[in-house]
């Protein structure tokens, strides 16, 4: 009896435990019930909402860019997306065949689109607004017309290589486009809509937007008249001497603001990826994507060449600084100079005879600098090479720029100094040569090259104004008035003559370099002058690669310098009394 009561009470013991775990699960239950419900309410009815919302981006207007005076050469086109729904179509047959009909695209690709199951399908974007309007009058379910905004350039290939062209995405590839691109592509907006646990639209829930936001205005210094004509000398160069190339900057030397840049032959910004010459035959993809590249290559930043002649400005500043030379100096010029055992010839072969350094830099004489050069001595004269900033990059505001290709300071023996004086032997940028001469006529400042001037919001509020590095003393003020001194009599009297223009003072200096191997037949003509001599307000720089016929820079090179500056001149004054420039 004693071990039944014993035993009922343990089950009662037994029972009255279980009640209680029950009881504490119950009231934890409970508990974490009124959690979520209350606690996390909100977390798991956004959870719910995202299962039944589907999100399509909406892209931002890409900010366009204006020259100087307020010309759009680069803009945006209104384009469709055409997408699919899978779970909202209701007549497949009717979809495929409005859909390969109007886009023109093949059945089979439609097809596999439209009855792919997945939240959403694109078939098609950049698709033009006219098409993209008449599919949506279709009406068919399923189908979905989104407006977004494909890049246009009005003037085709001018400045192709400067501008630069944008993707599929609307993401800069080259050219200012990418430099740029995180004030011109502004922020994409998205259109929210409801869907049941099957995926279709709930037309009484609507749909919700948030708005895109625009990119912002670029102008640059680019002036659309100067580009429009110095592109127009530089084919007519091309096709007169048969060249590879011929590449034209302008530029402001007291600033660096880059008036015009072209490098032709140019491409066609609306058509980018069209290589402009004949593709190889069997050509992989690989070799016309090089091909491209190569088209779309800038040689005013990207490349860098032997300067010739028009590096003796380097060396006359170096020496003038220095005190290694002066304009009163008198040099004997026989035709050559022997440095160590190579004799260096003149461009005359039977020498200038008797020369003052005012004459010498007007003949152009090779020997006079290569004198010089040796005067400053290979350390000195890389210590100037330095100074000048020439071993480091101008810092202009376009992807891709190049850098000077230099022997080592330990490796410039008698021979390599005497081939730099006069410009050979090493490589340098069109713009790198540009930037460095203008300090040496600027007042001894060496100005950054660039393009962009200021950034506006749609409303028009300034976002930025571009400022750039500037750095003083590359050259003394007593430097600069006779390196403008030394120019102008250049074009006045001695080899640049063909870059007179009545009515202006003119300075300049011309370059005849042959590429290597030395001995091809191929020859670098070109020509760097200056208005006006005595207040440089613009500077020009014409290259001309592989000319056939004449090929001397002082003959070729410097007319279209002067042609040039015959128009733009006058522009650029009446520009300046007008306020513009």
């Amino acid at each position: 009896m004693e071990n039944l009561e014993k035993n009922k009470t343990f089950h009662r013991r037994k029972i009255l435990a279980a009640f209680v775990l029950f009881f504490l699960a119950f009231l934890g239950l409970i508990a974490r019930l009124s959690y979520l419900m209350v606690g996390r309410s909100q977390y798991y009815s956004e959870m719910a909402q995202d299962l039944h919302e589907r999100e399509r981006s909406i892209k931002a207007a890409r900010g366009r860019i204006l020259d100087r005076n307020g010309v759009v050469l680069a803009d945006n086109k209104t384009v469709c997306t055409i997408s699919v729904i899978h779970s909202q179509i209701k007549d497949e047959e009717a979809v495929v065949d409005l859909l390969q009909r109007e886009l023109f695209l093949e059945e089979d690709y439609v097809r596999s689109r439209v009855e792919k199951v997945s939240a959403i399908e694109r078939i098609r974007s950049n698709v033009e607004k006219s098409t993209g309007d008449r599919i949506r009058e279709a009406n068919l379910s399923g189908v979905k017309v989104d407006e977004d905004y494909k890049r246009y350039y009005p003037y085709g290939e001018l400045a192709s290589k400067v501008l630069g062209f944008t993707g599929g995405d609307n993401q800069g590839i080259i050219g200012l486009e990418v430099s740029y691109d995180s004030i011109l592509e502004g922020e994409p907006g998205t259109i929210l809509t409801v869907t049941d646990a099957r995926g279709i639209e709930l037309d009484a829930a609507g749909e919700n937007r948030i708005e895109p936001v625009d990119g912002s205005d670029l102008t640059i210094s680019l002036d659309l008249n100067i580009q429009k004509y110095a592109t127009q000398l530089a084919y007519q160069a091309m096709e007169t001497k048969r060249a590879d190339s011929v590449s034209v900057i302008v530029m402001n030397p007291q600033n660096g603001e880059i008036l015009a840049m072209t490098n032709v032959p140019e491409f066609d910004l609306n058509a980018p990826f069209a290589y402009q010459g004949e593709l190889p035959e069997g050509a992989t993809e690989k070799e016309k994507q090089d091909l491209l590249n190569r088209m779309w290559r800038n040689g005013c930043i990207n490349d860098t060449y032997e300067p010739g002649s028009t590096f003796k400005t380097v060396t006359a500043a170096a020496g003038l600084e220095a005190g290694a030379v002066h304009t009163t100096d008198t040099f004997q010029c026989p035709g050559y100079i022997m440095v160590e055992d190579r004799r260096i010839r003149c461009h005359k072969r039977g020498g200038h005879g008797n020369e003052d350094f005012v004459q010498a830099t007007m003949n152009s004489c090779n020997p006079v600098f290569v004198t010089v050069g040796l005067r400053l001595g290979s350390e000195r004269y890389y210590e100037y090479f330095q100074k000048f900033g020439l071993l480091e990059k101008t810092g202009i505001d376009l992807p891709g720029e190049a850098a000077t290709i230099m022997h080592k300071k330990e490796n410039i023996g008698m021979v390599e100094l005497a081939t730099i004086s006069f410009g050979q032997s090493f490589q340098i940028t069109p713009i790198q040569l540009m930037t460095t001469v203008s300090s040496f006529v600027n007042g001894g400042r060496r100005i950054t090259p660039h393009f962009a001037l200021e950034a506006r919001d749609t409303e028009g509020r300034l976002v930025r104004n571009f400022t750039y590095p500037v750095r003083e003393g590359i050259v003394s003020g007593e430097t600069c008035e006779t390196m403008k001194m030394l120019l102008e009599q250049v074009v006045e009297n001695g080899g640049g003559q063909n870059a007179h223009v009545e009515g202006f003072r003119i300075g300049g200096k011309t370059a005849t370099s042959q590429t290597l191997p030395r001995g091809s037949g191929r020859y670098i003509s070109s020509f760097l002058g200056f208005a006006p001599a005595d207040d440089p307000q613009v500077m020009a720089l014409a290259i001309i690669n592989n000319p056939q016929g004449v090929y001397y820079g002082g003959q070729i090179a410097a007319p279209v310098v002067r042609q040039l500056f015959e128009n733009i001149l006058p522009y650029l004054e009446e520009e300046a009394r007008s306020g513009k420039g």
